[in-house]
């Protein structure tokens, strides 16, 4: 390719930080329980906000909540949520903020009652990515799906927050078990 070639992509073109984080990490599977609660975290935050606002504050968000250890943030106190509060580097939404303390407890749970969040999680696809396939704009892909709202009631079942199914869906996307690349990106069904 030469210089002056575009890659096609499905998204963050104008954006440095969203091209790498589309090319490098949206739609490929996770099976890391660290890194899948990282995202379980900022899916939480993201929710009516852009995905590129929680990416440019994504390393605010990774000092804030002990470098997204949910053993950690599970035992965070009143006065850490205060912290928070108060930490302009990322989202200071009180609901979000208790949710975060909550959820990190929750997922916990989940470890210890399946051994990890992955073997948890992957069981929503059967443990295989689901493609979408002929999806040429951001108009045909669904913003739920079954797989999704399940997940979502089996995670408010446990105490989740901010876990509803187009949270769930787009987590699911960020996780790789959604791996929605349109037909023209360069990483379609890679």
């Amino acid at each position: 390719m030469t210089t002056n070639q575009k890659i096609a992509r499905c998204w963050g073109d104008e954006d440095p930080l969203m091209a790498a984080y589309h090319d490098s990490e949206w739609g490929r599977p996770v099976h890391d329980d660290r890194i899948l609660y990282e995202f379980l975290l900022l899916d939480n935050f993201q929710a009516g906000l852009s995905w590129r606002t929680i990416l440019n504050k994504r390393e605010n968000f990774r000092a804030a909540f002990a470098g997204f250890d949910p053993a950690k943030v599970a035992a965070f106190t009143d006065e850490d949520k205060q912290r928070l509060l108060a930490d302009a580097g990322i989202i200071r939404n009180r609901a979000k903020v208790n949710s975060a303390v909550t959820n990190a407890q929750a997922y916990l749970r989940i470890q210890q009652e399946f051994g990890s969040f992955d073997t948890y999680i992957w069981r929503f696809t059967d443990g295989q990515v689901i493609r979408h396939s002929g999806m040429d704009n951001w108009e045909q892909l669904p913003v739920t799906s079954p797989e999704a709202d399940a997940l979502s009631a089996d995670l408010r079942s446990r105490g989740f927050k901010f876990v509803g199914p187009t949270i769930c869906y787009a987590y699911m996307q960020s996780i790789g078990l959604v791996d929605d690349h349109l037909t023209g990106c360069f990483l379609y069904h890679i």
